[in-house]
């Protein structure tokens, strides 16, 4: 063959890998998704398309929500990990107020229609529900999940985790409440997670070593640590968790302050 041609028709195939390869870097694919971090473990997630989503939604007595986060005016979908104040949140009034689909467990999904909601999406571990052009799973975690009313709990199903695919393939893993486990590999595996966004505070949680392990089997390009400082009983540190992830440099950490933005 022609050098010139055969010169041409390498060129030709290198482009084809680079626009056309469904595996380009999460750093090409992330483009346009906008996280912020309410303090704790909630997070504004925005997608591509300007789908406003919230997590956990814990803001109005959030110590770490700043103040101008506190009230939501707009949103498309609310995740919701498990039944805990710290977690559950603001949910029924922002989503009284916005109509947004809730989406969670089962047994949390019955507890919130009693509450008025109308637009609850239950939900189960191993399933997947895709709306507005994002996939969401739900996925396993190791915690306990309850609501408590005049001094009495009530069992509201399991916690989870949610595993969100964006429009434009950008995957982020909420951790919610939990330990480490090895389902955490399979979360790996499954779903390739982008970004992980995982607790580090101990106590309730995984402590900052146990998180870096995590980070270990989910295999992640970037991980935000969370749930940790707001209350002293919270003991694990970024710091902690900055320097025990010097084991895992292929991972990027990203310690984000309350009311900040990445893309």
């Amino acid at each position: 063959m022609d050098k010139k041609v055969w010169g041409v028709l390498t060129v030709f195939f290198v482009l084809a890998l680079v626009f056309f390869s469904p595996s380009l870097p999460a750093a090409e694919i992330g483009k346009g998704v906008k996280i912020t971090y309410l303090g704790h473990s909630a997070f504004k997630l925005v997608s591509p398309q300007g789908v406003v989503m919230y997590i956990d939604p814990f803001l109005k007595n959030n110590p770490k929500t700043p103040p101008d986060q506190k009230e939501v005016n707009q949103a498309d979908l609310i995740l919701v990990t498990h039944g805990h104040a710290d977690h559950l949140g603001d949910t029924v009034s922002i989503a009284q107020k916005t109509n947004a689909p809730v989406m969670v467990m089962a047994e949390l999904g019955t507890y919130l229609t009693k509450k008025g909601l109308k637009n609850v999406v239950r939900m189960n571990k191993g399933g997947s529900y895709t709306t507005k052009g994002i996939r969401i799973s739900m996925v396993n975690a190791q915690h306990s999940s309850s609501v408590t009313e005049e001094g009495k709990a009530i069992y509201v199903g399991e916690p989870v985790g949610f595993i969100v695919r964006f429009e434009n393939g950008f995957t982020v893993y909420h951790a919610g409440d939990t330990a480490v486990m090895s389902d955490m590999k399979i979360f790996g595996d499954l779903y390739k997670p982008d970004l992980a966004l995982l607790p580090i505070g101990s106590h309730f949680t995984m402590d900052p070593r146990e998180a870096a392990y995590a980070c270990k089997l989910l295999r992640s390009q970037y991980v935000v640590p969370m749930h940790y400082g707001t209350w002293p009983v919270l003991t694990g540190t970024a710091d902690e968790f900055l320097r025990l992830m010097k084991e895992h440099p292929q991972v990027k950490v990203i310690v984000m302050n309350p009311g900040q933005t990445i893309e």
